[in-house]
């Protein structure tokens, strides 16, 4: 539904806004439903609460790329409260939920280009839509609009102060465009920061992604052999929420240390070609593409489960089961399964795209709260520093990271020791020993 519409704002200022949503008659059911996620989300509620008061961000016009979830609202929510113009797309075709962006439009008068199940022509329309609002600060889930404003507007660079990235793929690409010299601006790599991977990535995804499979399925995980493609923070989220519904999980590494660490966990640890030939479930999780290709699908069971929680729909050759098989249907809301010539059906999930988002509501918000913390105090630091930051991927500021930690303990009831002086001395100390 594209539309322009005339807005009010709280200070009784009329504007125009343009928007593409689905369905602005979905504004009500997503209102209930940002509102419930907001109840679940205290660190982030005392910053927007801050924001409301400092407006830190006023005047900054900042362009998001980032999944439309309830969680994503009420950042949305926060960074307006802090005084950002703001306009956002989807950086995923499926993660979208429509009730959500109808709401963000309708009730607090931001400009969503974001409808699930958008084609990919559709998808960049939208995102170029974000960027005619001349942002100042990019907020990015897989970097897609920093790209675009390198390879295709690069008339935006010159007013850019800055970009966030949420993403480790995100973060993989930036990192790649700093080495290369070709990034022209600061980003602060959000998906770093410990308050976000270690809690966003790991139990976020873990519990997300068995939430996307059990709902597109309704399939027993207890007593199937469960492989786990990759074992970065997300492989050992999706690895131990499997392994506690009663899965055997077993893990696909490049990467020694992680395959070592995988073992020193219990799992059993083999090449994808080996894991491929027993495996009842598949998840990749790794960031990079054709994980699981055409060889593996010749030697899949009959009946296997196939999908991605990687960010880009690139991780299972998909094209390469389409040339491959005999029959294709779609036999679920979520599932098509495809026919191979020895008869073996493969069943695919989401299109191969984020199967959390894809079949399930993405992340719980209690931990997207710090996730979303991080952007939203990231924001205000590349303000902050405006012409004070070289170009580069940055760390989020150790201070800020800790401080969200503290915030999040705080609002679960939790008190932590402080260390005596004596105890900060000897720390500090190289004089003491034995």
């Amino acid at each position: 539904m594209l539309g322009t519409t005339l807005y009010i704002d709280k200070l009784g200022e009329y504007f125009t806004m343009n928007y593409d949503v689905k369905d602005i008659n979905l504004a009500e059911k997503g209102q209930l439903r940002i509102e419930w996620a907001a109840q679940n989300m205290p660190v982030l509620k005392q910053i927007k609460d801050r924001f409301e008061k400092e407006k830190p961000l006023a005047g900054v016009r900042l362009a998001a790329c980032l999944h439309v979830t309830t969680e994503t609202a009420y950042l949305m929510q926060t960074l307006k409260a802090g005084g950002a113009e703001i306009a956002l797309c989807a950086s995923n075709p499926l993660s979208t939920q429509d009730d959500v962006a109808a709401s963000l439009v309708k009730h607090d008068g931001i400009p969503v280009f974001a409808i699930k199940g958008e084609d990919n022509q559709t998808y960049y329309k939208h995102l170029n839509s974000v960027l005619d609002t001349k942002p100042m600060i990019t907020m990015d889930d897989g970097a897609d609009l920093v790209s675009s404003i390198h390879s295709e507007r690069t008339n935006l660079l010159a007013q850019i102060l800055g970009g966030t990235e949420e993403t480790t793929t995100g973060v993989i690409r930036l990192s790649s465009m700093a080495k290369d010299g070709v990034l022209k601006f600061p980003i602060i790599a959000v998906n770093d920061a410990f308050t976000k991977h270690c809690f966003d990535n790991r139990y976020g995804t873990g519990q997300s992604t068995l939430d996307g499979i059990i709902r597109a399925t309704n399939r027993m995980l207890a007593g199937s052999t469960f492989v786990v493609c990759g074992y970065g923070w997300c492989g050992r989220g999706v690895a131990s929420r499997a392994e506690g519904m009663g899965a055997n999980v077993v893990v696909t590494e490049i990467d020694p240390l992680k395959a070592l660490e995988a073992t020193m966990d219990g799992y059993r640890v083999m090449p994808i070609a080996e894991a491929a030939k027993i495996g009842d479930f598949f998840v990749t999780v790794t960031g990079d593409c054709h994980v699981i290709n055409k060889d593996h699908f010749l030697t899949l069971k009959d009946g296997a489960i196939i999908c991605n929680s990687g960010h880009f729909d690139v991780e299972i050759d998909v094209k390469g089961l389409e040339a491959t098989c005999v029959r294709k249907r779609q036999i679920r809301e979520f599932v098509v399964e495809y026919t191979m010539k020895n008869g073996h059906r493969i069943n695919l999930l989401g299109e191969g795209r984020l199967i959390n988002l894809a079949a399930a509501e993405g992340h719980p918000s209690s931990v997207m709260d710090m996730s979303f913390a991080n952007q939203s105090l990231s924001a205000e630091h590349l303000v902050k520093n405006k012409g004070k930051m070289n170009i580069g991927v940055y760390k989020v500021p150790d201070e800020l990271d800790k401080e969200i930690a503290r915030l999040k303990l705080i609002s679960m009831g939790i008190n932590i020791d402080v260390l005596t002086t004596e105890q900060e001395h000897y720390l500090n100390s190289w004089t003491s020993g034995t």
